[in-house]
This record gives structure tokens, C-alpha cells and sequence, in this order.
């Protein structure tokens, strides 16, 4: 049976089984509000469950008029290892779209071009991989979606049935549960501070 798609904020296409954590993750990015995105479940996801991307057909015609897919594995398929999105927790499939959605943050601020160069790199470099990985956890948890990060972090390194190839592969490339609980400490200092100066 074909999944039926739901159209949020007029501008968001999101399959009905993940509409839910698909509305909770876009709640805490109101940047994104006027920004069309369609997720959309893909057969084959190399080495991943999710993958943002600029929609081609339109990335050069400004940064105001892009629009964005969030692919996602419609089998959650890892290294031979397969298992269905009913074992996935609703707060682990809210933080790996916030993850997803951080990509698009990212993305809304570079140039077609820089967009063009992103891509070349990604396929090609670890470290850029590394870097723009972690610009897209580090934009989630300033988003307020650490608690989220965390579960998805939690889940991915500690569950049975992904090899331990893929688990180190995240933690090579990811921040760590440590590193996002430091910045998610950051934010609330720095809100604190926010809070004292305005009295």
C-alpha cells in the first residue's frame, strides 16, 4: 500500500507514518517555516538512514526560493543488518530529523555554488563529512533538540542489531553523547546570563 503524504504549513510534504515527529522536529526550527521541504522515503540510502539535500531543479535561483528533500531509508538497511521503523522510538526518529533539519540550516547559507563545492567535498573527504556532520548536531542542539540528539546518539551506539563498523563510524564522525551534553550546558549558561542581564 502506497504511504499517503500529508501537506503541513502549506509548504511541507511529510509521509502520515512519521507526520507527528516530522511536526515536533520542524517545531523547534521556526527559521524553517517558510522553506519547502518534502520528506520522502528512498529504497537505497548509502551508509546512512537519512540525507538532506537541495532539491536540484531550483538551486540556482537564490537562497530564498530553494527547496530542500529530507531522504529517509525505507528500510533501515545497515551493513546487512535490517530493522523496520516500528523498533525505531518516536523521540530517536524526532532527533535524527532534527539532525536532518540542522543540514537544511546549514545549507540555507551557502551560495548554489557553495552548495556545488559542499557536495564534491562531502563524497570526498572524511573530514569534511566530520565537519558538516557536526555543524548539523551543533544546529539541532542550539535548536533546543539536545534531549533528542542524545536519545538518537543513544540509540544508534547502543543498539544490537547495527555493527560495530557503523557505531564507530558515528562516533568518528558525530559529536559524542559527552560533547553535545557540554554544549547543551553552554546554551543553558548562556541563557542564564541572558535571563541576569535583562533583570
Amino acid at each position: 500500500m502506497e504511504e499517503k503524504n500529508i501537506v503541513y504549513q502549506n509548504n511541507k510534504i511529510i509521509p502520515e507514518s512519521i507526520f507527528e515527529e516530522a511536526k515536533t522536529a520542524l517545531s523547534f526550527y521556526p527559521e524553517l517555516k517558510d522553506v519547502e521541504i518534502e520528506f520522502r522515503y528512498k529504497e537505497d540510502i548509502k551508509k546512512s538512514f537519512m540525507q538532506a539535500q537541495p532539491r536540484f531543479s531550483n538551486l540556482f535561483k537564490g537562497k530564498k526560493n530553494r527547496s530542500y528533500f529530507i531522504y529517509i531509508s525505507s528500510r533501515f538497511l545497515i551493513e546487512e543488518e535490517e530493522f523496520s521503523m516500528a523498533e525505531v522510538p518516536s523521540e530517536v526518529l524526532i532527533g535524527w530529523l532534527g539532525h536532518e533539519l540542522g543540514h537544511i540550516m546549514d545549507y540555507r547559507e551557502k551560495s548554489a555554488m557553495g552548495l556545488v563545492i559542499f557536495g564534491l567535498r562531502y563524497v570526498t573527504s572524511e573530514n569534511y563529512i566530520k565537519e558538516a556532520e557536526r555543524a548539523a548536531d551543533t544546529y539541532a542542539v542550539h535548536s533546543g533538540m539536545g534531549d533528542y540528539i542524545l536519545a538518537t546518539k543513544d540509540f544508534i551506539l547502543n543498539h544490537s542489531h547495527l555493527s560495530d563498523h557503523y557505531k564507530e563510524r558515528i562516533s568518528r564522525l558525530y559529536l559524542s553523547p559527552e560533547e553535545i551534553l557540554v554544549l547543551v550546558n553552554k546554551l543553558e549558561e548562556d541563557l542564564e546570563n541572558v535571563e541576569k542581564d535583562g533583570r
